[in-house]
């Protein structure tokens, strides 16, 4: 009998780098992380780190978690101390 190949969902995070590019980690994996020069290789790389990652865990006889819930991310508006101006920055 053939076996069939699992398809697994998780969430990846990419945040835009201020050198360009994007950064990308995974909360159900803490530690795994990539970088790409563009969205598009960042989304390739992402999924080829993910599959390494994975295929150490088993390697190394530990769970590999499934992911079933969904976060809700938003932006979150407050009022800041007038004095903090002079402390911000970007990031």
């Amino acid at each position: 009998m053939k076996s069939t190949n699992t398809i697994l969902h998780y969430y990846a995070i990419f945040d835009p780098a201020l050198e360009g590019g994007y950064n990308v980690v995974f909360p159900s994996f803490p530690g795994c992380v990539t970088f790409g020069r563009t969205f598009e290789e960042a989304k390739i790389k992402a999924r080829e780190v993910l599959e390494l990652w994975i295929e150490e865990l088993l390697q190394e006889g530990q769970d590999v978690p499934l992911y079933f819930h969904h976060p809700i991310v938003d932006e979150i508006e407050i009022k800041s101390p007038q004095k903090i101006n002079d402390r911000l920055c970007v990031r």
